[in-house]
């Protein structure tokens, strides 16, 4: 008689992973209304709202309206890959394979996925890497 020598397969439960795609969901559409409201700053450009300054100040508030433009758009991108990661977790959760480390492949805590829904790996395997 062969022994079954395989694995039990160590995943969260269907109904943990549709906690956390209430989470993600949440998390998404927020993130989403964020990115959209920086990028409407940064593209509404046209309009610096200085012509009535004075000529003396103008280079200075034209100087700092492109900084924050510049701050903004920053932002956006960042938001942005933020938005592709939980967009990404959701994948993993319709796959079932959302929670288990790339690294070591343990659950990652779920004290941990709750407050970085996006994350695919535990503390320690993120630790290991940046060392």
């Amino acid at each position: 008689m062969e022994e079954n020598t395989q694995k039990p397969v160590l995943r969260y439960s269907d109904e943990e992973l549709q906690e956390f795609k209430a989470i993600i969901i949440e998390k998404l559409e927020a993130a989403k209304a964020e990115y959209n409201t920086l990028r409407n700053y940064v593209r509404n450009s046209e309009n610096n709202g200085i012509d009535d300054t004075a000529p003396s100040f103008k280079n200075l508030e034209e100087g700092a309206i492109s900084l924050s433009r510049e701050e903004a758009g920053q932002l956006a991108q960042r938001q942005f890959k933020f938005i592709q990661n939980l967009e990404a977790a959701l994948v993993r959760i319709e796959n079932k394979t959302y929670g288990i480390c790339r690294v070591t492949g343990k659950l990652i805590p779920k004290e941990r996925l709750r407050l970085v829904p996006h994350a695919t790996l535990t503390v320690e395997a993120k630790n290991m890497l940046n060392k």
